[in-house]
């Protein structure tokens, strides 16, 4: 079954969606922190943690492999709910490498674009491969094939890397991420609100309620 994850920062938001019964995990990063107002990464992540009682993505901010190593031992060990996120990038890879040696080495590769970025992750070591769909789309790509081919080769080659389906706009690269086989999806709040929103589901309502109404008063 494919797990649903929501990406945000925001506490309410991941109240609420615990509360619908569905949610798995969260994913944040340094602009979803910006955009709920804390600079405070570590408080925020744990408050989240104890809500999700799932995995939570804190990304590290450092550019090289040293840096990311050292942010990667302090985050991993706040939690054993809490995952590192690294960038797919050369000093990425290095980080990767040594964090999976780790007993607590989970890893979200984030900000990969092709079958080729997420190949290399898998190789290091990381736990997730997060493919940023609704980017690629953005770029003229078809975000939605790089997580079909990524799907491919890992099956192809065993890799234990968990496809992770990310920057998700709309409710349709849901459908088609759950069709092309990704292991995660993690969506804003508002995808997940349309997700189970329906017109017809409103309208069928309203009318079941209406006909006992009359019954009820008969």
């Amino acid at each position: 079954m494919a797990l649903l994850f929501l990406d945000t920062a925001n506490i309410e938001e991941v109240r609420q969606a615990v509360a619908w019964g569905v949610l798995d995990g969260v994913t944040t990063n340094p602009t979803l922190m910006m955009r709920a107002g804390t600079a405070d990464l570590k408080a925020t992540t744990l408050e989240i943690a104890e809500i999700v009682r799932g995995p939570v993505s804190a990304e590290v901010i450092s550019a090289d492999a040293e840096g990311m190593i050292a942010e990667a031992r302090e985050i991993l060990a706040w939690s054993e709910f809490v995952n590192v996120k690294i960038p797919c990038t050369v000093e990425g890879l290095k980080a990767m490498r040594e964090i999976s040696r780790w007993p607590n080495g989970r890893i979200n590769a984030t900000l990969i674009f092709s079958p080729t970025q997420a190949y290399l992750v898998a190789k290091a070591g990381a736990t997730y491969a997060s493919l940023f769909v609704g980017r690629m789309d953005d770029a003229g790509l078809d975000g939605m094939e790089v997580v079909r081919q990524t799907r491919e080769i890992f099956d192809q080659y065993g890799f234990p890397c968990k496809v992770l389906a990310a920057s998700i706009r709309h409710t349709a690269h849901v459908v088609e991420s759950l069709r092309a086989g990704a292991d995660i999806i993690t969506v804003p709040f508002a995808v997940l609100q349309q997700m189970v929103r329906s017109p017809f589901t409103d309208a069928g309502l309203e009318r079941f309620l209406a006909d006992w109404r009359k019954v009820a008063g008969s």
